[in-house]
């Protein structure tokens, strides 16, 4: 029950994962031993072999002809190059070739022997040979977050593990040196040849600027040197004329537009120029009064009377006088908004001309500006480059490397290698991938149903329930309610039960692929079961090829189906009561020649309606699918038909063939039931539903209470 807990726990695919590893775990403990047994093998035949360890520590030191920024301006990313650069150093083979000549490796026998090699007869082949041997033994290592690198050199004997590796180191640093001196020496020679022509060159491309400048009239007014040595012209005098031009036309335009919103602001008579003008107030001011005597006397005499006619001769007159100067203003507006577009349009003409010489001019600085470019970048080459003359004059006489040795190479006292633990190791790692290939090898080639869960996946037919294996007779077993077959085969008459929508089928016919796969069983075990709820079941031993069942009941089997299908009428005798509660057998009587013959023929159909009027459930059980067409004729008579599968047996294209010939037929497929489950070996995993009971439920294609079968 503890294995049945820990593979609840695990997630669907580890589990699935876990079966298939026990299933082939023969073999893989085969691969995996064979493995280790080669490893260990090979581990006790190696010659031992002895490595010996210096440690270096490389500053950074970067050696620059010129001081010009690269387009890589990462500090961190300088760092990776150079101490990626000499890692590689380290490793290179004129590096080799310097060991081989210090030490004479090439005439050396004993270094060729240390390495388990034959010396070649020729100088030059084992001079090659030797630097190979050199590069294939050594081992550069840098320590992690640090400046060092362990320098590590392997062979069979000690002392010349230590001395190689101690060479190795020292004609590192010399080499380093060496490079050193020789780039310090053509460095100068370069920038002395440099520095002359660049020179000559800045001076030329100064004065190409500054007449090129001259001749097209730029005259620039802020010109200025950046940080970086580049000359920067932001104005010139043309810029600015054509700036101080257009904010003057803006200023216009602004006051053309304020004269022509006046010109079309209505009546002048009611303007704000008329009513600030003094003599147009003043005459209103004087017809004001004169109109409140007129109406004065009004109201007094006749408009006829003298005195009423003097007024109002002198209102007109002050109305003709006030429509003069409300008529002066109106001109004054015309003329003023004649003025401001005039002056608008001279300044906007000037604008477009000063515009296109200024057009002009840029066109021109293009040019200008390559110059000024190319006199600057030849300023910055010839500062730079005589800046860097000056410091590698400076530094050109110290020899000081980079390069300090930490840990000098000692002989060592053990073996570095075999290493028993890890090439176990390493075998182990081995072996579990070619098993694992292995398994997934045979898992492709195995094409047979391996457990319940293959069944509606490989097969797209239901499941009815999964029978567990039986060590003891099925018999002895059927007579027990609450053993683990009873349980399986009543849960499968449960999902029976629903398989039609009157409940369970009137006729069912039982069937496999191949013989062997408990089908008889089934059939047997399906009669016993529905029996026992009280329904009068007919088991027909429909198998007239292999038959079976009347040897597990102990019926005779003198008369049975046989005689039926070939005529005969008297079914007295021939139907045999057995000691299970309702269920009665039909054998299959005499071997017929031919039984496909008496199952062509219409009597199978009438033996059918006869056996449902004295029973109320017919179970054919019928001989294999695979190569016999028996089956495929019995099951298109009854109403449904029951497929048995045996895990691993059959494969799958067989099972399907055979569902596919029963289909064709206008056979009803129920569903599948897979048997003989070996709970303890193939860990499928029942026990829990064989110890809560199965309660299977029939629809969508599978056992609704499958998920709670896994464990034992």
């Amino acid at each position: 029950m503890e294995e049945e807990t820990n593979e609840r726990l695990l997630p669907p695919i580890l589990l699935q994962y876990w079966h298939t590893a026990l299933r082939w775990r023969l073999i893989l403990a085969g691969i995996i031993g064979f493995s280790l047994a080669a490893g260990l093998i090979a581990t006790l035949l190696m010659a031992p072999l002895f490595t010996a360890r210096s440690q270096i520590e490389i500053s950074r030191q970067q050696k620059k002809v010129t001081n010009v920024e690269s387009l890589e301006a990462a500090q961190s990313g300088q760092d990776l190059e150079f101490y990626a650069t000499q890692y590689s150093l380290l490793k290179a083979v004129s590096l080799a070739q310097r060991v081989d000549r210090s030490l004479k490796l090439t005439d050396n026998e004993a270094f060729f022997k240390a390495h388990g090699a034959t010396p070649a007869s020729d100088t030059e082949l084992r001079r090659r040979q030797a630097v190979k041997l050199l590069l294939k033994n050594v081992s550069i290592e840098p320590v992690r977050t640090s400046r060092l690198v362990d320098i590590k050199y392997t062979s069979r004997s000690p002392e010349l593990s230590a001395q190689i590796a101690n060479t190795w180191v020292r004609e590192f640093i010399g080499s380093s040196m060496d490079r050193d001196f020789a780039s310090t020496a053509d460095a100068r020679k370069f920038l002395e040849d440099r520095l002359g022509s660049l020179k000559a060159k800045l001076e030329e491309s100064e004065r190409e600027a500054v007449s090129f400048a001259s001749a097209k009239g730029i005259v620039a007014l802020d010109a200025v040197r950046d940080a970086e040595g580049k000359t920067q012209t932001q104005r010139t005098l043309v810029s600015a004329d054509l700036e101080a031009l257009n904010q003057a036309l803006i200023q216009a335009r602004t006051e053309r537009i304020a004269a022509a919103s006046r010109a079309r602001g209505g009546q002048a008579g009611n303007s704000a120029e008329a009513l600030s003008y003094t003599a147009i107030s003043s005459l209103r001011q004087r017809r004001g009064e004169l109109s409140a005597e007129y109406a004065k006397i009004l109201s007094q005499f006749e408009p006829g009377y003298h005195a009423a006619r003097a007024l109002k001769d002198q209102i007109d007159a002050l109305d003709a006088s006030i429509q003069t100067e409300t008529s002066r203003v109106s001109n004054s507006r015309s003329l003023a908004l004649g003025e401001a577009s005039r002056r608008e349009n001279d300044l906007k003409a000037r604008v477009e001309e000063m515009k296109a010489k200024l057009d002009k001019q840029q066109r021109d600085q293009i040019q200008y500006n390559i110059y000024l470019r190319e006199a600057d970048t030849n300023r910055q080459l010839y500062d730079a480059l005589l800046q860097r003359y000056k410091e590698i004059g400076v530094a050109g006489a110290v020899g000081a490397s980079n390069i300090a040795v930490v840990d000098q190479a000692e002989a060592p006292t053990s073996p570095s290698a075999p290493n028993m633990p890890t090439n176990l190791a390493l075998s182990l790692l081995i072996g579990l991938g070619l098993a694992a290939l292995a398994v997934i090898a045979l898992e492709q080639i195995d094409e047979g149903i391996r457990g319940p869960s293959d069944v509606w996946k490989l097969l797209k037919t239901p499941l009815l329930g999964n029978v567990p294996f039986v060590e003891s007779s099925a018999l002895e077993a059927l007579e027990d309610p609450k053993s683990r077959l009873s349980e399986a085969y009543f849960s499968i008459r449960s999902a029976l039960a629903f398989a039609t929508n009157h409940g369970l089928p009137k006729s069912i016919a039982v069937m496999s692929t191949q013989a062997n796969e408990g089908k008889s069983t089934t059939s047997l075990a399906l009669a016993v079961i529905i029996g026992r709820t009280g329904k009068s079941v007919l088991l027909v031993d429909a198998d007239m090829r292999s038959p079976s069942l009347h040897q597990i009941l102990t019926v005779d089997n003198s008369r049975g189906f046989s005689n039926l299908l070939a005529g005969e009428d008297a079914f007295t005798g021939i139907i045999s009561p057995t000691p299970h509660r309702g269920v009665s057998l039909l054998p299959t009587g005499p071997m017929p020649p031919s039984p496909s013959e008496l199952l062509s023929n219409d009597r199978l159909d009438g033996l059918l309606k006869h056996f449902l009027k004295e029973f109320d459930l017919v179970i054919f059980d019928c001989p294999p699918v695979l190569g016999l067409s028996d089956a495929p004729l019995i099951s298109r008579t009854v109403e449904g038909t029951v497929y048995v599968i045996e895990p691993g047996r059959a494969p799958v294209r067989g099972i399907r063939s055979a569902l596919q010939r029963i289909r064709l037929l206008g056979s009803n497929v129920i569903g599948v039931i897979v048997t003989k489950i070996d709970i303890s070996n193939q860990h499928y995993g029942y026990s829990y539903g064989y110890g809560y009971g199965y309660g299977y439920g029939y629809g969508d294609g599978y056992a609704y209470g499958e998920e709670k079968t896994h464990g034992d």
